[in-house]
């Protein structure tokens, strides 16, 4: 039930009192983001270099293999207890059908298998869609109108979830916004013995400005036909986001997402509250780049605005946050 908010009368009661002191402050915060909150994005790549910086996405590289394995064992010593994994595939081995998606000896499988091998008690989860594999930069199949399907889609999408479970992967997760995938995922993994692989839903995905700098890191950007409006979610709409998860979480979602995030927190705290079911939000690149960007002008101080937003996503009721601020974000925290 709904807490009453008691307060006294001025000046028997002020409210400066308990902020005059550090250990007051600390000792009275309603809110504590920790480590064991994030979720570390990384970028991988197939290439031979080790790191591969992303000009849009100052502190972030795109990692090989074997410095992909060494971030798990990273997040295992800072106590980050999950990462997901975004691939930048070569050109070469994109299509119309993002065939590359279901290599099951492709980029992602290879990297999954790694990272387990390297820090085995360190979760990794894996974006289930095929904007990085197509040569179009969308998340499913066109038709000859350059409209998404939907089915056709979620068929591929399956494919490519399972490829996933096998590698290993312990968490998959559709960022697609197709309509009937989760249950059509669910429905696969289990008919194939991998009913404990868990489904994080991007249940509520914006159709949004703030995705820029991740296109570049994937190597989308420059290919990308038209816009997303047609699957992912109008940024005016919040009711409509409540259905959204209420579908996912009836077929089968184990956790839900609402991305971007810091403009979002609205809808964090209507699905958190709604549902009571673990909500994540993706601190998502145009986040990342907008506090690298300003900090790198000595507008503001990074680490501060870091603790501050993951606050945020912590206070609007968000259990975790994906964030490209991981490792600092950990180091910060854990202090």
């Amino acid at each position: 039930m709904p807490r009453s908010i008691v307060t006294g009368a001025y000046p028997a009661s002020r409210m400066r009192r308990l902020r005059q002191f550090d250990w007051s402050r600390r000792l009275t915060r309603e809110t504590r983001p920790s480590p064991d909150d994030l979720v570390w994005g990384l970028i991988v790549h197939d290439g031979r270099d080790k790191r591969v910086p992303v000009k849009t996405m100052p502190g972030v590289d795109r990692l090989n293999v074997d410095e992909a394995a060494r971030a798990a064992v990273r997040a295992r010593e800072l106590g980050i207890p999950a990462i997901a994994v975004f691939p930048h595939i070569d050109a070469a081995k994109k299509n119309e059908g993002g065939d590359e998606a279901i290599n099951p000896n492709g980029l992602v499988p290879t990297v999954i298998q790694a990272m387990k091998a390297a820090a085995p008690d360190v979760g990794i989860a894996c974006d289930v869609a095929l904007d990085p594999f197509t040569s179009h930069g969308h998340d499913g199949l066109l038709n000859e109108e350059g409209y998404v399907l939907n089915d056709e889609t979620v068929a591929v999408l399956i494919e490519q979830a399972l490829v996933q479970a096998r590698a290993g992967a312990d968490i998959v997760a559709p960022s697609d916004m197709m309509d009937g995938r989760i249950g059509a995922i669910r429905e696969l993994l289990d008919e194939e013995g991998h009913e404990k692989v868990m489904i994080l839903s991007y249940a509520a995905k914006y159709a949004s400005a703030f995705y820029g700098p991740y296109r570049d890191a994937v190597g989308t950007a420059s290919v990308l036909k038209g816009d997303k409006k047609t699957y992912q979610m109008d940024f005016g709409n919040s009711d409509e986001a409540l259905r959204e998860v209420a579908m996912d979480i009836e077929e089968g979602a184990d956790m839900v997402m609402v991305k971007p995030g810091l403009p979002y927190l609205d809808i964090v705290q209507r699905v958190s509250s709604e549902f009571g079911v673990p909500t994540l939000v993706f601190q998502i690149s145009g986040e990342y780049a907008q506090i690298k960007a300003a900090a790198a002008q000595g507008w503001l101080d990074e680490d501060k605005a870091i603790v501050e937003t993951l606050s945020a996503f912590k206070r609007a009721g968000a259990c975790g946050v994906i964030t490209y601020f991981a490792e600092r974000a950990a180091q910060l925290l854990g202090r």
